[in-house]
């Protein structure tokens, strides 16, 4: 996730945005860069990797006096992640930094190539810079200009702009990504993406709401939503910095679960266009010699891939396997070049996983990664790359690297079905809307998350839980097993319903937790009798359904959905808390837990 920080003031404006940078560094980024504006001259520094790169090119950089600045860490959407593409991007006179994804970008884009404007980098942010400065030639105003310019764009951005028609003038927008600003006693204007670079600077801050827009200007704020002025509503700003950067949270993993609506928003943007879905990262992708498809994970990401075998199979109509990579790499596998072999880790440097993608191409198989991570060693490797925007995860359990993983296969599975022509129109159609809902769908409901939390007390003890689950809601199970051994050190395991039968219902017992997903637009009935013959044998039983079940021990009722992957998503919003707040019952470090690390570099 991209961060944001601006400066309108007379204090040396290079100390608050590098300072500010760093502060926002646990969101995660590849590049940096800063523009400051004065005495009429715009001056702009770029560099990719860590901050300390751009701190060494600015160190002998000075600006005080008045003037106004504005510095961005871009974690690369549009772009690979280079100096060219890092933020600031620039026109003519005016400097621009924005988070988010501006979904028109390639329309607006082909209006300007028209024009003959040249444009320097591959993002979809300098587009709008562009844009601006076209309004400005044809109306000579700026301040109209950049309000036409924010009406013109669509999707999700947070936007800081400069310009020497205006040098004291910060111009800014807020659309479904955070920013807000803050007034110093000294009539200092601070802007940033969220609370911590601003603590000990200012003691209240506004909060921007979607669709806000605006200009500071001789210490004054004007901010107006759909050509309305709109009133300046400042907030107390809090004093504790980690808290600021868990924005209130009590640990990361819980501020990445509720985060989970908002990156699965990023995902899907851009990769929508009417009843199709585009996905311009697979042009060189020849599926006409491709009958099968192989995926290779660990972890999370190898229950992301069996939820995408199930779709695969069932819209895409192609044959799928999944594999675990640690297994697969000492296998002798048969290697065939008709397979796609696709890929997925959350950082990308994955040991195993990076190992059976070389071994892939070696066997002359087209190769896809879906990855979380520009420029890592597998996006690196492979052919192709499609990545899941999910912005920095701190939490060592993954939450919203597993949601946008299955959302963008998902995704896939209907690109490649489409194109193969083994979709039809209408479920296709169907399909798309059901994607498009999911955002709404992982909005946490508080009511939901504090029942869950009363609840968890009763699952401190124990001799184990079994999660079950049927089709895809098997992976799913399985995940909710390892989100809660990972954190809670309880036994945990997943378990495909219908194989209790098999050995498994030997455990069973009232120490014996069950946490039984069933949804009820896939196979419900078969998932009533497979837990009923856990609750024969005294199991106890907690029911994650829509529909109540008079064995439960306990329940929660989950929303009534049309479509399968919304109680997907939903009963994977819920095994994610249940685990959270065992964990913190526990007393354990939710966001470390023992022995575990973020990326696995090792076998």
């Amino acid at each position: 996730m991209c961060g944001i920080v601006g400066y309108i003031g007379t204090k040396e404006k290079r100390n608050f945005l590098i300072s500010g940078l760093k502060e926002l560094e646990y969101r995660g980024y590849d590049s940096a860069g800063i523009a400051v504006l004065k005495d009429g001259d715009i001056t702009s520094f770029k560099a990719t990797g860590k901050l300390t790169n751009l701190d060494h090119k600015v160190e002998n950089f000075t600006s005080s006096g008045f003037g106004v600045g504005i510095g961005h860490t871009r974690w690369a959407t549009h772009g690979k992640p280079t100096e060219a593409n890092a933020h600031p991007h620039w026109g003519e006179f005016s400097y621009i930094i924005h988070n988010g994804i501006i979904e028109n970008y390639k329309e607006i884009k082909d209006e300007l190539l028209k024009d003959g404007v040249k444009f320097l980098s591959q993002t979809d942010t300098e587009v709008a810079v562009h844009l601006f400065e076209k309004n400005v030639r044809e109306l000579g105003d700026s301040f109209k200009a950049f309000e036409k310019t924010i009406t013109s764009l669509h999707g999700a951005y947070a936007i800081l702009l400069i310009s020497k028609k205006e040098p004291d003038v910060i111009f800014f927008a807020k659309n479904a990504v955070p920013l807000l600003l803050g007034k110093s006693n000294d009539g200092e204007v601070f802007f940033s993406s969220s609370d911590a670079p601003l603590i000990g600077l200012v003691k209240e801050v506004v909060y921007l709401e979607d669709g806000e827009y605006g200009w500071a200007k001789n210490q004054e704020i004007t901010l107006l939503k759909n050509f309305v002025p709109q009133h300046l509503d400042f907030k107390a700003l809090t004093q504790d910095k980690l808290s600021a950067q868990k924005d209130g949270y009590r640990y990361f993993m819980e501020k990445e679960i509720y985060e989970q609506s908002l990156v699965v928003g990023e995902t899907l943007m851009g990769r929508i266009k009417g009843n199709s879905v585009v996905l311009d990262e697979l042009t060189s992708l020849d599926l006409k010699n491709i009958d099968a498809i192989k995926i290779c994970a660990c972890g999370t990401s190898y229950h992301a891939a069996l939820s995408a075998c199930y779709m695969f199979e069932r819209l895409a109509k192609i044959r799928c396997n999944v594999e675990i990579a640690s297994e697969f790499r000492y296998k002798e596998p048969l290697l065939d070049a008709k397979t796609l072999f696709i890929v997925i880790s959350q950082s990308g440097e994955t040991a195993d996983t990076l190992e059976a993608l070389k071994m892939a191409k070696r066997g002359g198989m087209q190769t896809l990664a879906i990855c979380n991570v520009d420029n890592s060693s597998i996006v690196r490797t492979a052919d192709m790359t499609i990545l899941t925007r999910a912005g920095i995860e701190k939490g060592v359990a993954s939450t919203k690297a597993f949601a946008t993983q299955v959302i963008t296969l998902w995704l896939l599975t209907l690109f490649i079905g489409e194109r193969k022509g083994n979709i039809d129109a209408t479920t296709l159609q169907s399909e798309i809307a059901a994607l498009l809902h999911i955002p709404l769908v992982l909005k946490v409901n508080e009511t939901t998350h504090e029942k869950i939390r009363r609840l968890s007390k009763r699952y401190l003890h124990g001799h184990g839980f079994f999660f079950i689950g049927r089709d895809l809601f098997y992976p799913l199970a399985l995940e909710g097993a390892l989100k809660l051994k990972e954190i809670s050190y309880l036994h945990a395991e997943g378990y495909p319903a219908g194989e209790m039968k098999h050995g498994p219902i030997a455990l069973a017992d009232s120490e014996l937790f069950t946490i039984a997903l069933m949804p009820k637009n896939l196979l419900y009935d078969k998932m009533k009798s497979n837990v009923e013959e856990l609750g024969a044998r005294d199991s106890t039983l907690l029911i994650i359904s829509p529909e109540p079940f008079e064995l439960a021990d306990d329940f929660i009722k989950t929303k009534s959905h049309d479509h399968m992957m919304g109680e997907f998503f939903e009963m994977m919003l819920i095994t994610q808390l249940l685990a959270l707040e065992i964990s913190i019952r526990l007393g354990n470090d939710v966001d470390m837990p023992r022995n575990l690390a973020k990326s696995v570099t090792v076998e």
